[in-house]
Parts: C-alpha cells; sequence; structure tokens
C-alpha cells in the first residue's frame, strides 16, 4: 500500500514537472494535452495525499501537499488582485524569468502603466473594447455575434475559424454597419479550421494581410491611431497540437514578432487576440509572453476566464487571450457563450 502511494505521488510530481519544459520541447504528443490539464492536478495531489495519510504514510503525503501548491501556482496568479498584499507576493513555478534580458521588459511595463494612470486621472487616456472568438468552422451564431458587437460596444472584432459563408451573415445580420472596416487572411492549405478576420469601428491607419509568418492560417492585422500611439491589432490562431505538435509550438512562438516589432518602434503598441491553443502552464506560451506580451487576464487577476469547451461548465481551460505590449492596459476582462461553437469568446477593455 505504501509503494503505491509513493508511485502515484511521484507519477503526479512528474506531471507537473512538464510546466518547468523548454519552450519547445514540450512539441511532442501527448505532452501539450497533459500540460493543460495541470491547473487540475490538485484533484490527484489531494486525493493521495489523503490516502497516503490513511495509511500513515507521511511522507509521500508532505510530498504531495508540496506538488498541490506548485500545481495551483498559476490560480495563485489569476487571482492576486483579490489576495492581501502580503500574499500578493510572486510565487515561483510559473513566473517569466528576470534577469538582464527581461528586466528591462519589466521596468517598460511598470513605465507604461504608471504612465497609462496618469494620462487616466487627467482624463486623456482612451479606452477600446475588444472581443475574440473562434467560429468553429464558421458555424458561430453571425447574429449572436453582432448583437454582442452593439450590446458591449466593441471597437475591435478578432475571430478566427472563417468561412466566407460566415462572413457572409455577419454582413446580413448588420456587422458593416458597425464596423465597416475588415481585413481577412487568405484561405489556404496551411488554415486550421478556417481564415482569421479582423473587423474595427475605426479606419486604420495600416492593414496587413498576415503580420506574422507562422505554420497556421495568416493572421491579419489593423493599425488605428489611438491616444496619438500607433496599435496594432492582429487576429491569430496557431494550430492545435493534434494538428502537429511542433507547428503548434513554432506558431504560438512565432507570434513573438509582433511584440519584437512593436518594441523596436519605441511609441507603437501591439495587441494579438486569438485562440493561441496554449495557456500560462505551457513552456511555449510562456516565451511568447517573455517576448514582450502580457496577458489581459493575469493581468486583470480577478480568476480565470476559461474558454473551452463551451459546452463544460467545468474543467474547461483558457486557450483564448488578449496579449499586449507596453502602452495598453487591461481594466476588465470577460469571457460568455456564443452559440454554435465551442469556444466561449473573451472580451476585454484596453485601456491607451
Amino acid at each position: 500500500m505504501v509503494t503505491t502511494v509513493w508511485v502515484l505521488a511521484f507519477v503526479c510530481m512528474l506531471w507537473v514537472l512538464l510546466i518547468r519544459l523548454p519552450a519547445g520541447s514540450e512539441a511532442h504528443m501527448p505532452m501539450p494535452y497533459m500540460i493543460a490539464l495541470v491547473p487540475f492536478m490538485w484533484i490527484p495531489l489531494l486525493a493521495v495525499a489523503v490516502w497516503s495519510a490513511a495509511v500513515q504514510a507521511w511522507a509521500p503525503m508532505c510530498l504531495c501537499l508540496a506538488w498541490l501548491t506548485v500545481a495551483c501556482d498559476s490560480a495563485i496568479e489569476y487571482r492576486m488582485a483579490k489576495l492581501p498584499k502580503w500574499m500578493a507576493q510572486p510565487t515561483p513555478a510559473l513566473k517569466l524569468p528576470v534577469g538582464p534580458s527581461t528586466e528591462p521588459m519589466e521596468n517598460a511595463f511598470r513605465a507604461a502603466r504608471k504612465a497609462i494612470e496618469e494620462a487616466a486621472e487627467a482624463g486623456h487616456a482612451e479606452d477600446r473594447r475588444v472581443m475574440t472568438l473562434n467560429c468553429r468552422y464558421g458555424r458561430a451564431d453571425a447574429a449572436a455575434i453582432v448583437d454582442a458587437v452593439r450590446g458591449r460596444n466593441i471597437d475591435v472584432l478578432a475571430l478566427q475559424e472563417c468561412n466566407d459563408a460566415l462572413v457572409g451573415r455577419l454582413n446580413e445580420a448588420g456587422l458593416g454597419a458597425v464596423m465597416p472596416y475588415m481585413q481577412q487572411g487568405e484561405g489556404k492549405a496551411t488554415d486550421n479550421g478556417g481564415f482569421n478576420v479582423l473587423f474595427t469601428r475605426e479606419e486604420p491607419v495600416g492593414r496587413q494581410l498576415s503580420a506574422a509568418n507562422i505554420p497556421a492560417a495568416d493572421v491579419p492585422a489593423m493599425t488605428l491611431m489611438i491616444a496619438g500611439r500607433e496599435v496594432t491589432f492582429a487576429s491569430a490562431h496557431p494550430k492545435s497540437p493534434m494538428r502537429g505538435c511542433p507547428d503548434w509550438s513554432a506558431g504560438i512562438i512565432g507570434l513573438s514578432v509582433l511584440a519584437q516589432e512593436a518594441i523596436a518602434e519605441d511609441h507603437d503598441v501591439a495587441v494579438v487576440m486569438g485562440d493561441l491553443n496554449s495557456q500560462i502552464e505551457h513552456p511555449s506560451f510562456r516565451m511568447l509572453l517573455a517576448s514582450g506580451f502580457r496577458d489581459a487576464s493575469l493581468t486583470v487577476a480577478n480568476g480565470r476566464h476559461t474558454t473551452f469547451p463551451s459546452w463544460l461548465p467545468w474543467p474547461r481551460i483558457e486557450l483564448d487571450h488578449v496579449l499586449f505590449t507596453p502602452g495598453a492596459l487591461p481594466v476588465d476582462v470577460e469571457s460568455f457563450v456564443v452559440p454554435g461553437t465551442d469556444h466561449l469568446a473573451l472580451t476585454a477593455t484596453l485601456r491607451f
């Protein structure tokens, strides 16, 4: 019996340790899916700890309880805004590396946040509402999407897994009257479920068919002039692991080019929205963040905004994201159901 609990404890520990793999090395089946389940590993860890206590195996019990805190680390990160100040300290498991290469970026985000907060106090900041949705092979309810755009005052809409039929239904539902400007990627063999599309209320000052060359659907982008800055919005959808793990990882990491280009231009901001088929536990996603992005859901820190699958209230995972470079500040994030698709929509208010 004691041997069994030791074996189970080590299996759980090794499972949780997958989050510490170097970025890209997790691009082998079934590791992306195993890593996606790490936020729920507290369940078997707690069960093994209770079993260990029942058989008086105190060492494996302590091991399970210690690794339970590691498995729950991301949950703490997503709740930091609600914690007392003495508790809201960085936890070690999932934090991005801080060193000579990343400290300047940390300083840039802190300086940008302070500048935006001061501008908001002076009444000079500008807000934009953004929304992203995976449309499940173009099956999402077009009328519901347009209703959400109108009811939630969305300024920029990013859609993934679109097709011509869905774009036609959106126009019939009146999206063009609300958001007359559109940029879509070209349909091609590397698309994963359809092409990506971006819609805006404001006339863009620039457009790109694809802002990043990744092994997946094009990443259409439009640049708007907001608060005296050029802000580039992009709709992205890296491949899922089942379509090829190496392409999955390369697609996620490849989006870092948008952060690098924005940072190279001192006053530019990049916002990437979409189904990124990854979450904070995935090393490839953390490498993308380390390139110069922050995640809106993590920054607002009022809990995970899980988005997949839509038909299960629990357990869900957080695959859809709104990422931003220094110069933007999220002030709220929300996920909600749109009929006809297996993903929830994700909205955020970004302040510039």
